[in-house]
């Protein structure tokens, strides 16, 4: 078996791994950025499913590397997105990361009206008064609240990365948030999570 395994040098890894799946995606392209986030999503993933399942609204790719590069910040619903996140170049860039799930008083404030933490999360986010980009990759509740704060004006969202994982109101809170108006980059179904909104993010601030 030993024969079989190839030889790659550790900083060889990841180009290696791109040749592969660039090849299994048989011939498949897409115009950039949005090849480079289909194919890191499925270096993440292992999953080529996500060259089916991403949706881009029109440019949303493009506005997102724009948005980067002028210094917006990064509000994600999981402290596993966020440590996903390379903070380091988006710091270079003069952004930053912003989780609020950890925080004593939105733990309380979700006990108290019944809701989730992410959906405070969203509130959360609204109350920093500053452009962001909104990377969801583990509760559809926060999309939902997301959705709502749109509607009425109260969020500066300039871009949803809508990827929420699992079973109930997923696809529905991910085909609601295409609706918003707001531009967004959802890989559609059930599929999904922190890893992969984390992923997207970068692949956004790896872009020249």
């Amino acid at each position: 078996m030993l024969d079989k395994i190839e030889i790659v040098k550790p900083e060889e890894i990841e180009a290696r791994s791109m040749e592969i799946i660039t090849k299994e995606l048989n011939g498949r392209t897409w115009p950039e950025p949005e090849f480079s986030i289909v194919k890191r999503c499925i270096h993440t993933s292992a999953d080529f499913d996500y060259g089916d399942n991403l949706c881009f609204s029109q440019g949303a790719a493009a506005l997102g590397v724009k948005a980067l590069k002028d210094g917006v910040s990064i509000v994600t619903d999981t402290r596993m997105a966020a440590s996903g996140i390379n903070k380091k170049r988006l710091g270079e860039y003069g952004g930053e990361v912003h989780c609020f799930m950890d925080a004593p008083d939105v733990a309380e404030e979700a006990k108290k009206r019944g809701c989730t933490r992410a959906a405070v999360c969203m509130e959360r986010a609204a109350a920093l008064h500053e452009n962001l980009i909104i990377a969801v990759g583990n509760a559809p509740t926060a999309l939902i609240r997301l959705y709502e704060l749109i509607q009425a004006g109260e969020i500066r969202a300039v871009l949803i990365i809508g990827a929420p994982v699992g079973f109930v109101n997923v696809v529905e809170a991910k085909e609601l948030i295409m609706t918003a108006g707001v531009p967004y980059i959802v890989p559609r179904g059930r599929k999904g999570g922190s890893n992969i909104a984390a992923t997207i993010c970068n692949a956004l601030l790896y872009q020249k």
